[in-house]
């Protein structure tokens, strides 16, 4: 099973990522296997390995380069194999490219094939037959005629008939259908053919070294038969060979039973592989590309008990710092981040909390590696009021031949709300310093409530501004 690499622990995001991209990679095998497709892919997966590996060694530009040369192969692929790409989706429905195994095209008669192949050959009629693979090959056949017809001795010794006209061209033979004739193919430019290899020899080697075609040539001067597949050429002496070559290349086996069991053991394989692949990719980017970020992140207070209030907390903010894949880190919204506190055991008073991993919500594959502060305190209490005295906070000192004889307030006394300790501990409640070396003389002024702690109001929403009244009288003079 998969670990995330950034904190060791089975996921079950991860372990969904690989098994997909592992389904979707088998199923391009399946649809695409035994064509130039897949051996461009396979190229193409040689060169990320080696850029992965320039890149752990520190080969900036060999990194860099390959990066480039695979983003343009990806197009390239696109572009030139289009037609093969085409043919494979379109001959297939939805279902069949989401699952299953698709089938070989209808199977071509190999015994028709095969005496029609000993027929042209005892009467020394020159021929060229083309088996088609999975790739398309009209990118490589110019010419000739559309045909749909059905496949049989009798057709095939007609359309080479040296009086056809359409008989110096290739036959296109699917499943039981010929489907073209009289088509061109590209020559071989070989240096190393026999010489007795004329150009329908060419034209047959040809088209197989550049394609996953068979093609069969029968010479018109010798009579020989030559099968042509890959850079391989093959003399056929035995018709029988020809039919156990044809076979092979149409995946027709004459033991369904061992042809089943072989055709499970490659594609497990295949599987098996796929996984393997996917699951270093993925290790390679969750490893290879972290990146660390910071966010700061207000805190959420959940579950507090019913009656108590948050008075006073340390902290309503705190700073993340985080790490992760460069993508999930760049993807990453500040809507997906939260801190939470939960004040489910919390009691009346001051509650001191160690923060830690349990309390932050990161998205699948960011780690957290530190966070400040890591210690929040949290004061709760029951929400009280009470009714206090107000007293003037004189300060300073009145001119030498002036004294306050009187003063009053209004209102004298006001109802404070409050935590119920808090408000306990509090029998006089002050204004704000009043300085009474700026009185000069009797009279009113205006001040506000000094209210030390910020968890304190005045109750109602009522103003807290104080009217202060005092009387000034001269000093009397001391008598000597």
């Amino acid at each position: 099973m998969p670990l995330d690499p950034l904190t060791g622990v089975i996921r079950w995001q991860d372990v969904i990522d690989i098994l997909l991209n592992t389904y979707i990679l088998f199923r391009l095998y399946v649809l695409f296997r035994g064509s130039q497709v897949m051996r461009v892919m396979a190229g193409l997966a040689f060169l990320y390995v080696f850029q992965r590996v320039a890149t752990e060694v520190g080969l900036i530009v060999t990194s860099w380069a390959m990066q480039g040369i695979i983003a343009a192969a990806a197009l390239i692929i696109v572009i030139v194999f289009r037609n093969e790409i085409r043919s494979v989706l379109q001959a297939q429905n939805l279902r069949a490219i989401l699952w299953g195994v698709p089938g070989k095209t209808a199977a071509t008669p190999v015994d028709i094939l095969t005496e029609s192949v000993k027929e042209l050959a005892s009467r020394r009629t020159g021929a060229l037959i083309i088996l088609p693979g999975r790739e398309d090959l009209k990118d490589l056949m110019q010419g000739g005629v559309e045909w749909q017809g059905l496949l049989s001795r009798e057709m095939l010794l007609s359309i080479f008939y040296n009086g056809n006209p359409v008989h110096d061209g290739a036959v296109v033979i699917e499943g039981r259908r010929v489907t073209r004739v009289g088509t061109i193919l590209p020559l071989s430019q070989r240096q190393d053919l026999p010489q007795r290899f004329g150009t329908r020899h060419r034209a047959a080697l040809g088209l197989a070294q550049n394609s996953d075609a068979m093609v069969i040539v029968v010479s018109e001067e010798t009579g020989k038969i030559v099968l042509a597949k890959g850079q391989e050429i093959i003399d056929i002496h035995d018709i029988q060979v020809l039919g156990h070559h044809l076979r092979r290349h149409l995946g027709i086996v004459p033991e369904p039973g061992k042809g089943f069991k072989r055709e499970t053991v490659k594609l497990s394989a295949a599987a098996l592989i796929c996984l393997v692949c996917m699951t270093g990719i993925w290790f390679s980017f969750t490893r290879g590309i972290e990146t660390l970020t910071a966010m700061q992140v207000p805190v959420k207070f959940t579950n507090r008990a019913a009656g108590l209030e948050i008075f006073d907390t340390s902290a309503s903010m705190v700073h993340l710092y985080l790490s992760g894949a460069g993508a999930l880190v760049k993807n990453m919204g500040p809507d997906q981040v939260k801190v939470s506190v939960n004040l489910s055991r919390a009691d009346p008073g001051k509650n001191t909390f160690n923060l830690s991993s349990s309390n932050v919500a990161l998205p699948p594959g960011i780690r957290l590696n530190r966070i400040e502060p890591a210690v929040l305190s949290v004061t709760l209490d029951k929400l009280a009021a009470k009714n206090l005295p107000v007293q003037v906070n004189w300060a300073g000192r009145a001119p030498d031949d002036m004294r306050i004889t009187q003063a009053s307030v209004s209102p004298g006394t006001i109802r404070l709300v409050g935590a119920s300790r808090q408000l306990e501990a509090i029998d006089t409640i002050y204004t704000e310093r009043v300085d009474i070396g700026k009185l000069s003389a009797s009279g009113k002024l205006t001040t506000r409530l000094l209210l030390k702690q910020p968890t304190l109001r005045v109750a109602d929403g009522a103003d807290d501004r104080i009217e202060v009244s005092y009387v000034m009288k001269k000093r009397e003079a001391k008598k000597s």
